[in-house]
Parts: structure tokens; C-alpha cells; sequence
């Protein structure tokens, strides 16, 4: 499970790439797409890539373009089916959430049955 930050970062890299399996992009690009409240550096943008690198979402080639880093950024089976992953995890916490209030709701039912009951 991804942490927050490596959720969107992630989530950028899949929209830049998507249809092609890999993209060229510059860290700039990659921090246009994400949320401003958080701040982001090239830094911590880099780091967050290396960890998802890491975790075999996909490769990254770093290269020059006159004087600009760049990425090459090639995506894995994981990176690949990132969006169908966070769609079902999505629906999972869906479901436990509904469970619980139907468990919640089950259990209001019954104690006022069982006080009507008992008094």
C-alpha cells in the first residue's frame, strides 16, 4: 500500500505514461500535476520516485535535455495496473465501511427489540 504523497506522485506518472508504457518527463512536470498544498521539492519528488522504483512500479533512466534533468520513466506490471489497484482498493474500503454500518444498524435494531422485550 502506497503512502499518501507516493499515491499521487504515482498517480501523475501513470496519467504522463498512460497508453504509452514509458514517458519522457522532467521532475517540473511530474510537480505541476500534484497538489500545491503539499509543497513539493525536485528532492523530495526524486526520493519518492526512487521508492517507487523500488517497490517495481517501473524504471527510471535519468538523463540531460540541455541542461534539464529528465526522466525516462518505463512502466512495470505494477505500474501499469496501478489504476485498476487503487479502484479496487477504493471499493474495498467502500465495502468495509458499509458493512460496518450495516453491523452498526443490526445491532441498534436488535437492542431495541430486546429492551421491548424485557421492560
Amino acid at each position: 500500500m502506497l503512502t499518501k504523497q507516493e499515491n499521487e506522485i504515482m498517480n501523475s506518472v501513470y496519467r504522463l505514461c498512460e497508453g504509452k508504457g514509458s514517458c519522457l518527463v522532467s521532475p517540473l512536470e511530474i510537480m505541476s500535476m500534484l497538489p500545491e498544498k503539499r509543497k513539493y521539492t525536485v528532492e523530495r519528488v526524486d526520493r519518492i520516485l526512487r521508492s517507487l522504483e523500488l517497490d517495481d512500479y517501473f524504471d527510471i533512466i535519468e538523463s540531460d535535455r540541455k541542461g534539464e534533468r529528465m526522466y525516462v520513466i518505463t512502466l512495470h506490471a505494477n505500474g501499469v495496473a496501478y489504476k485498476r489497484t487503487s479502484i479496487q482498493m477504493k471499493r474495498s474500503i467502500a465495502f468495509k465501511v458499509a458493512l460496518s454500518v450495516a453491523g452498526a444498524i443490526i445491532t441498534f435494531v436488535v437492542g431495541r427489540i430486546l429492551v421491548g422485550i424485557f421492560s
